[in-house]
């Protein structure tokens, strides 16, 4: 097991150069948004779940970005589907009879979620026609909503991520999230890149084995937190290469919602336009880049944690530092 260095470069996020109009966007997430309980906001909730951070964060950080989102009738109107649209993401909405509701609470041991509402799926023919040759995709459950054909969707020469936790999410209202055992799935085996915190697999995870549900080449990041985390390699005959990567630390933790989301959203952008950490793939800037966004999102409430590309070459830029 290697470490990943964070310093000894001058790669940054650097802009995107745009050569005119694209016919279709270059990235699509897809999943449905979350309304997180929130005693602070007059709403009573807050919009969240993967789809609409991962959205947020390949926009902000440059790429033209499409988003499939699945909304309940109170969530349809939230301000913060403005605030992705405000960020020139191009937002598709799938009315949803029932939309994923969490109250998502913070202990020392960790997070425990309560569900209050189930999701209902989202039909793959809610996703516009000109937007299926995107040759980036983020299939961004959050309350197990994406049907299985989803993973047919990309053409096969498109880059696809997937959240696992979201597909591993038994949600019951008026109950606690349980977790269900890692296993095979169409989606994460369609996946070039798989995320999950390893809070979300629970102890008794058979981690060394979780690779052998993706396919060979494909990489698997498990995120701790403030402890970096894993990232394996999918060989023929399980994991081929295992490496840590390491946290960068956030100057306050103001709400830790999102951070695996845009850590992975992050990691597929770099890889979807290299140009983003200077093409240095090689010496895992991916990594850099998607650990700066992911310690930027903490100090943020919501939503609004998700940082504009100024602020992620600043915080990529003291961690090389040493800062």
């Amino acid at each position: 097991m290697t470490e990943s260095p964070p310093g000894g470069s001058t790669a940054e996020p650097s802009a995107v150069p745009t050569a005119g109009p694209r016919p279709g966007p270059q990235v699509v997430v897809v999943g449905a948004a979350a309304r997180d309980i929130a005693t602070d906001d007059p709403r009573g909730w807050r919009l969240g779940g993967g789809v609409a951070y991962s959205a947020l964060t390949t926009a902000r950080l440059g790429l033209p970005t499409a988003a499939v989102v699945g909304v309940d009738r109170a969530a349809a109107t939230a301000r913060e589907l403005d605030l992705l649209r405000m960020a020139g993401v191009d937002v598709h909405i799938v009315a949803l009879e029932r939309g994923p509701v969490f109250d998502n609470v913070e202990t020392p041991e960790g997070r425990i979620q309560l569900g209050h509402e189930r999701a209902d799926p989202i039909p793959v023919d809610a996703l516009p026609a000109a937007w299926r040759d995107a040759p980036a995709w983020i299939l961004a459950a959050v309350a197990d909503e994406l049907p299985p054909a989803w993973a047919d969707v990309p053409d096969e020469r498109a880059l696809v991520a997937a959240g696992w936790q979201g597909l591993l999410r038994d949600v019951v209202a008026g109950q606690r999230v349980r977790r269900r055992p890692p296993g095979p799935s169409p989606i994460v085996a369609r996946a070039d890149l798989v995320g999950v915190s390893r809070d979300d697999l629970g102890p008794s995870a058979p981690v060394d084995e979780l690779v052998g549900y993706l396919h060979p080449g494909a990489t698997l990041v498990l995120t701790q937190g403030d402890h970096g985390g894993l990232v394996m390699t999918a060989g023929a005959d399980g994991s081929s290469a295992m490496y840590h990567y390491p946290a960068i630390r956030s100057t306050a933790i103001v709400d830790p919602t999102g951070a695996g989301d845009v850590f992975l959203a992050a990691l597929l952008a770099a890889r979807a336009e290299p140009r983003l950490v200077g093409g240095r793939l090689d010496g895992h800037f991916d990594l850099l880049l998607a650990a700066a966004v992911a310690s930027l999102v903490l100090e943020g409430r919501g939503l609004l944690g998700v940082p504009e590309r100024a602020a992620v070459r600043q915080r990529m830029t003291a961690a090389r530092q040493g800062g």
